[in-house]
């Protein structure tokens, strides 16, 4: 049945000839002696099992007929994740990278897992070149199933223990990028040229300029760079924040 663990070389079905069934058939008619007798000198082929696996599929049913076409069970000794990666991004995929994985059916339950695979040649998809990227889920949850669609964050990049401020209190200008920073003695801030680093949207990396722990300014809205001001009032409205490690 579906769901099922075999291990190789178990029998997991036994399959007749149709000669064989149909000397059963006439045996029978002549009484159980005869099928005795038949069964053992036309004995039934064992359909064994080519790996440890689980069943996911059963084709077919005692009694149908098939043909060497025919696929009757279907194992499968893991689960695996095929994702369609933009020829754009393969050039940050590689073997062993730690991924993330969601299934659109169970959302919130993330399972870790690795890329296994990385496809050599390409495919067009949707007028898109792609290659497939095979992911091994490090466990395999009871609610997994073949066919589930998935979303898959890949990890490219890990730092720890830096600095980091949100990512709209970084400004890019001409020169570089810069933060403001609040000075609480003279009640301003300033701006402070800046080495970015890696980014997840929310928050940004800060390699050098500032330490932990300063005040930084958060602008509303960004302006427009125009050379150097002279006078006039700030054109920020801004919000506190703190640079801090993450």
């Amino acid at each position: 049945d579906e769901g099922e663990s075999v291990k190789k070389g178990e029998v997991v079905a036994w399959m007749s000839s149709t000669e064989r069934a149909a000397l059963l058939d006439q045996a029978r008619a002549q009484g159980a002696d005869a099928v005795k007798k038949w069964e053992k000198l036309y004995r039934a082929a064992p359909l064994i099992a080519p790996i440890n696996g689980t069943v996911i599929v059963r084709k077919m049913e005692p009694g149908q007929t098939v043909s060497q076409a025919d696929p009757i069970l279907v194992l499968a000794d893991e689960l695996m994740v095929l994702v369609q990666m933009d020829e754009t991004d393969i050039g940050r995929i590689s073997l062993g990278q730690r991924v993330s994985i969601d299934l659109d059916a169970y959302p919130g339950k993330s399972v870790p897992g690795r890329v296994t695979h990385i496809a050599f040649e390409a495919e067009t998809v949707n007028n898109v070149t792609v290659y497939a990227v095979e992911v091994t889920p490090e466990r395999v949850p009871d609610f997994f199933r073949s066919g589930m669609t998935a979303f898959v964050r890949f990890r490219v990049s890990t730092v720890s223990d830096v600095v980091a401020v949100p990512e709209n209190a970084v400004q890019h200008r001409r020169r570089g990028a810069v933060v403001l920073v609040q000075d609480q003695k003279a009640g301003t801030a300033n701006a402070v040229p800046v080495q970015v680093g890696l980014s997840d949207g929310k928050y940004v990396e800060i390699k050098s300029g500032i330490a932990a722990g300063q005040l930084v300014v958060v602008p509303k809205f960004q302006a427009k760079e125009r050379g150097e001001r002279r006078g006039g009032g700030s054109p920020f409205t801004p919000q506190m924040g703190g640079g801090g490690r993450r």
